[in-house]
């Protein structure tokens, strides 16, 4: 890692040993600093405590189950990001847990460089790296984006054509693999305050962004019914 990622500081709370051991053995690896808790109820307090960059939640838990944490802890008005790891698939659930204030979910089983990639894209937003990047370059597993030269390359090819607004959407999008994001939360971050528009510009670029680069056998814009749309690269 770096010396920048010696510094991070991460509380898990996580009753199942082989899950939390797992992690704790990539994060000794990866030079991470882990602090690991397997109750519900002493994860809160130590998460009040303000001492970490990220938190890491099981949804359920003994005592206190995850999304309760995670609700009391925006409540209590703690700023750092958080992830969630659920045994849930049903969308419904995972966006039950971003809208109590997760900035990210992963669903088990999952493998920890994969949790590492999540907690790189929440703590890059929050700016507090785990590992120094290329100064304006935004790389995904399709996408390589130069916020300096505005210049995108869609698997290795040169995407020509976007609009401005497009491209500044592609990479609030792309800086934030697998975020729920509504339609007035794009338009605060992407267009800012001054936007007079409708929200319905939104799913304008998004279906621009769309034709010019999904197909049949890829899709990267998702539309979440009833809240807006996450960014994550599916092929099928």
């Amino acid at each position: 890692m770096g010396k920048e990622a010696d510094a991070v500081k991460i509380l898990v709370i996580e009753d199942s040993e082989s899950v939390a051991s797992m992690i704790g053995m990539f994060f000794s690896k990866e030079g991470i600093d882990g602090t690991f808790i397997m109750d519900g109820d002493a994860g809160y307090r130590e998460a009040m405590t303000g001492e970490y960059d990220c938190l890491i939640i099981d949804w359920m838990l003994p005592g206190m189950d995850g999304v309760t944490i995670c609700r009391k802890v925006r409540e209590a008005g703690q700023d750092l990001p958080i992830i969630m790891l659920t045994a849930k698939t049903a969308e419904e659930d995972q966006v039950t847990g971003l809208e109590t204030g997760a900035d990210d979910y992963v669903t088990k089983p999952f493998s920890p460089a994969a949790l590492l990639a999540r907690i790189r894209a929440v703590t890059r937003r929050y700016g507090k790296q785990t590992q120094p990047e290329e100064d304006g370059l935004i790389r995904t597993r399709h996408f390589l984006i130069n916020e300096k030269t505005r210049e995108v390359r869609l698997d290795g090819e040169p995407l020509a054509g976007l609009t401005p607004k497009e491209f500044d959407l592609l990479a609030h999008f792309a800086r934030h693999p697998k975020q729920v994001f509504s339609r007035e939360q794009l338009i605060e971050s992407v267009w800012g305050y001054g936007f007079y528009g409708d929200d319905r510009t939104v799913d304008v670029h998004v279906k621009r962004l769309r034709s010019k680069t999904e197909s049949s056998r890829r899709q990267f814009f998702h539309t979440v019914w009833g809240v807006g749309y996450r960014f994550e690269e599916t092929d099928g």
